[in-house]
C-alpha cells in the first residue's frame, strides 16, 4: 500500500525534503499524473504558510524561494513529459524495487510518512510480487553501443536527475565535428567525450569515464608445432559447443573490442552446418579424413578429420525430463537477457510433446521451483507459458544454489532410458555463494556422474561470464551456446538443442598418430583447452565431450610433410618399432604409405565402456585447396578467420580480405544465409569496424 508524504509534519525550513518527498511519489505514479501533481505542489506550498501572519506581511523572499521551487519542479517535468514523448528519453528499462530503494535511500531518509521500499522481496519472483517500477530514463547498469562507423565504445547512460538519453540512431560517425572525440585520461585508459540532450540539441560536453567491461573470458594458449618424432599422438576431447562464433558476431557487429581469448575456433568451425555422409556401420558415427594445400602456406598441407553423427528421428526419440535453470537476477535486467530467455524456451516447446516433462527452477539471491515437473500435453504448456511470464529479474546471483536445486530436482524425476538434463540460462555473473569459477566447476563435474547432462546457455553482454560457463559445460557433459538473438534462438532450440538432448555417443576422443616418413611437423588448429595427455585416451575414467543426433565436429591439423629422422620415443606406435626389447630406441616402420592414422574412442549414453575405432589416412601429395568440396574450403576460411583474431603466427601477408575470398568461393548450399552472414562479417573486419 502506498503511503502519501506527510505534508503537515515536514518542517517549514525544509522546502528541499518537501520537493523530495513529492518527486519520490511523482515516480511511483508514473508519469501521466503531471497536472495532478502540479497542483499537489501548490496546495502543499500554500498550506505551509504561517496563519497569524498577514499575506502583506510575509516576506516576500520567502514566497520567491517556494515560487521558484515550484517553477522549477514544473519546468523539469514538463521538459521530462516533451522529451519522452520526442522520443530523446526512452522507458525501456523496468525497475524492480530492490534498485530503485538504492538509487532512492537519500530521499527516503528525508522523507517523513512515507511507506518504505520493499527490499527483500522473493527471488523467485512468483504471483504476488509487487508489480515493478517504471521510471522513464533510468537505468542502473550502462550498457556498451559503439558509435556508427567508429571503434571507440561510447557508452549509453540514463542518470537520475540527469535528462540524458544517448541513443544509436541520434548519434553521429566519430570522424563529426565534435561528438565522440576520444581523449587520454590521466591514468591512461580513453575517456569518451559525449554530450548532454536538453531540447533535442546539443549544448556541451563533458568527459565520462570509458564503459567498465566486465566480460570473462578462460585463457587459452594455442597448440604449439609438433614433430612426430617428439610428440607422435595427439589427443583431445571433440567439441560441438558453438558459443563463441554467436559472442564473436555479437562484438563485430557492435563494433567492440575483440578479446583473443573470446575466439575457440573449434567452436567458430562447428557453428556451421557441413553435408558430410552418415554412418553405414554399427558405430554411432562416420569418420572422414581429407587434406588439401594450405591456404596461407603452400608449401604445407592441411587435414581434416570430420565426425558425422547418426541422425535419429524426432518422433522416435526417449521421453524426455529437462529441467529449465533460469538466472533471474538483476544482471539479468535486460532486453537481450531475461526478456529473450523466455522467448527462446518457447521455441523448444514447439517440440516437445505429451511424454516430455519440464520444470523450472529460477535463482537470485536464494533459488526456488518456479514450476515443478509438468507434462508438455495442452494444459501443461499453458502452465509452463504461464509460469514464463510470471518471470521478471531482480536480486543478487546465487548460480551455485541453482545448480544443486536444479540437478535434485532432475534426478527425483529421473527417466530411465529418456532424456535428462538441465538447461542452464545465465550471463554468468554469479556474485553469491560459490562463486569461484573452480568450485563451480567441481560441483557440475559431481552432478555429471548422476548421468544427467547439462546444456549452458550464455546470454547479455558487459558482464558475460564466457570463462566460467565454458569450464563447467566442459566438466558437466554438455554443450554451451550462447544466444544473442531471437533469430539465434530459434537456431539453437529448433536445430541444435533438440539435438543435444538425444546423445548417441558420450566421452568421444580423437587421437591422432603420425607417421615422421610423410609429416615433418604438425600443429592443431584450436581445441586448446580440450587436450587430452595420450595415457587419457584408454582411460575411460576421464570424461570428454559428446555427440548428438546429426551433430557434425570438425578439427584441422597444419601439416609440414616430408621425410622424417629414424629416432623414436618409447611408446608402441604403428610406424615407430622397436630395434631390441631392451632398448628404448626405435626406428620408422620402411614402406608405408601412410600419413598418420585416427584413433576414437567413445562410449554408449548409458554405457561406461570405451568402444575404439581405427582410420588409417594416405594423403594426397600436392592437391591444390580448390579440388577440395566445398565444406572443406568454407570450414578452412573459418578456421584462419580464428587465427587471425587470435593474432596466431606464421600466417605471412593472409589477412580478412583473402579469408572472405576463399568464403565466398565455398557458400554451397547455404538455405539460411549463415556462411553469407559469415561473408559479410568478414567485410566488417577487413573494413576495421571492429578491433
Amino acid at each position: 500500500m502506498k503511503t502519501k508524504p506527510d505534508f503537515e509534519n515536514t518542517p517549514k525550513d525544509g522546502d528541499d525534503r518537501l520537493v523530495d518527498a513529492l518527486l519520490h511519489e511523482h515516480a511511483r505514479a508514473g508519469s501521466k499524473a503531471d497536472d495532478a501533481f502540479l497542483e499537489r505542489i501548490d496546495g502543499a506550498l500554500e498550506a505551509d504558510g504561517d496563519p497569524e501572519i498577514l499575506p502583506e506581511a510575509k516576506p516576500v523572499h520567502r514566497r520567491s524561494h517556494r515560487l521558484a521551487w515550484t517553477l522549477g519542479v514544473a519546468a523539469t517535468v514538463a521538459l521530462a513529459a516533451f522529451l519522452t514523448r520526442r522520443g530523446l528519453i526512452k522507458d525501456e528499462h523496468v525497475m524492480t524495487a530492490p534498485e530503485l530503494a538504492v538509487l532512492d535511500t537519500e530521499s527516503q531518509r528525508s522523507t517523513k510518512g512515507m511507506e518504505p521500499l520493499r527490499t527483500d522481496f522473493p527471488p523467485e519472483l512468483i504471483e504476488g510480487t509487487p508489480k515493478p517500477i517504471r521510471l522513464p530514463g533510468i537505468t542502473p547498469n550502462a550498457r556498451k553501443r559503439p558509435v556508427a562507423d567508429a571503434t571507440p565504445m561510447v557508452e549509453e547512460t540514463e542518470v537520475v536527475g540527469e535528462i540524458a538519453q544517448l541513443s544509436r540512431d541520434r548519434m553521429p560517425a566519430a570522424d563529426s565535428s565534435s561528438m565522440a572525440k576520444v581523449v587520454a585520461d590521466p591514468v591512461g585508459r580513453d575517456s569518451v567525450m559525449r554530450p548532454n540532450y536538453t531540447d533535442g540539441e546539443t549544448n556541451r560536453f563533458h568527459s565520462q569515464p570509458p564503459p567498465v567491461d566486465r566480460e570473462r573470458y578462460g585463457q587459452l594458449i594455442d597448440n604449439p608445432w609438433q614433430t612426430p618424432i617428439d610428440a607422435p599422438l595427439s589427443t583431445f576431447s571433440i567439441d560441438v559447443d558453438t558459443a563463441s562464433y554467436s559472442n564473436l558476431r555479437r562484438t563485430i557487429m557492435d563494433g567492440g573490442r575483440i578479446a583473443p581469448d573470446s575466439v575457440r575456433l573449434e567452436e567458430m568451425v562447428n557453428y556451421f552446418d557441413y553435408s558430410y555422409d552418415q554412418p553405414t556401420d554399427d558405430h554411432p558415427f562416420a569418420v572422414h579424413v581429407g587434406n588439401a594445400a594450405c591456404p596461407w602456406n603452400p608449401d604445407h598441407q592441411l587435414l581434416r578429420v570430420a565426425l558425422k553423427g547418426r541422425e535419429i528421428v524426432r518422433t522416435e526419440r526417449a521421453a524426455s525430463n529437462l529441467v529449465f535453470l533460469l538466472d533471474v537476477s538483476g544482471s539479468m535486467n535486460n532486453r537481450r537477457k531475461l526478456p529473450l530467455v523466455i522467448e527462446s524456451f518457447k521455441y523448444l516447446l514447439e517440440e516437445m510433446n505429451a511424454s516430455d516433462t519440464v520444470s523450472i527452477v529460477v535463482y537470485a539471491g536464494a533459488e526456488g521451483v518456479a514450476l515443478p515437473p509438468t507434462a508438455c500435453d495442452e494444459p501443461g504448456r499453458l502452465k509452463i507459458e504461464a509460469a514464463l511470464r510470471k518471470l521478471k529479474a531482480g536480486g543478487s546471483t546465487n548460480g551455485g544454489a541453482g545448480i544443486n536445486l536444479a540437478y535434485r530436482l532432475a534426478k527425483e524425476n529421473f527417466k530411465d532410458g529418456g532424456v535428462n538434463r538441465v538447461i542452464l540460462a545465465t550471463d554468468g555473473d554469479f556474485n553469491v555463494g560459490v562463486t569461484e569459477d573452480g568450485g563451480l566447476v567441481g560441483m557440475v563435474e559431481k552432478h555429471a556422474k548422476s548421468k544427467v547432462f547439462l546444456t549452458v546457455l550464455g546470454f547479455g553482454t558487459g558482464n558475460l561470464n564466457d570463462g566460467m560457463m565454458e569450464a563447467i559445460t566442459n566438466k558437466g557433459d554438455g554443450a554451451y551456446h550462447y544466444i544473442d538473438t531471437a533469430k539465434e534462438a530459434r537456431r539453437v532450440f529448433l536445430e541444435k538443442l533438440m539435438g543435444t538432448l538425444v546423445t548417441i555417443a558420450k566421452d568421444v576422443k580423437i587421437q591422432v598418430e603420425f607417421n615422421p616418413a610423410q609429416v615433418k611437423g604438425y600443429r592443431l588448429l584450436g581445441y586448446a583447452n580440450r587436450m587430452l595427455r595420450k595415457e587419457d585416451f584408454s582411460n575411460d575414467k576421464i570424461d570428454a565431450g559428446d555427440i548428438g543426433s546429426g551433430h557434425t565436429v570438425t578439427a584441422f591439423y597444419e601439416l609440414d610433410t616430408g621425410d622424417g629422422r629414424n629416432i623414436a620415443p618409447s611408446e608402441e606406435l604403428r610406424y615407430q618399432k622397436a630395434e631390441a626389447k631392451d632398448d628404448e630406441s626405435r626406428t620408422v616402420t620402411p614402406g608405408s604409405r601412410e600419413w598418420l592414422t585416427v584413433k576414437l574412442r567413445y562410449k554408449q549414453p548409458e554405457g561406461g565402456k570405451s568402444t575404439l575405432m581405427e582410420k588409417p589416412f594416405i594423403g594426397v601429395a600436392g592437391r591444390d585447396l580448390e579440388e577440395a568440396d566445398a565444406d572443406f574450403r568454407f570450414a578452412t576460411s573459418v578456421a584462419v578467420t580464428g587465427l587471425l583474431l587470435r593474432g596466431t603466427e606464421g600466417l605471412g601477408d593472409y589477412g580478412y580480405s583473402e579469408a572472405k575470398n576463399l568464403s565466398k568461393g565455398a557458400l554451397g548450399s547455404d538455405p539460411h544465409g549463415r556462411r553469407a552472414e559469415f561473408v559479410s562479417l568478414l567485410g566488417r573486419l577487413e573494413d576495421g569496424k571492429s578491433r
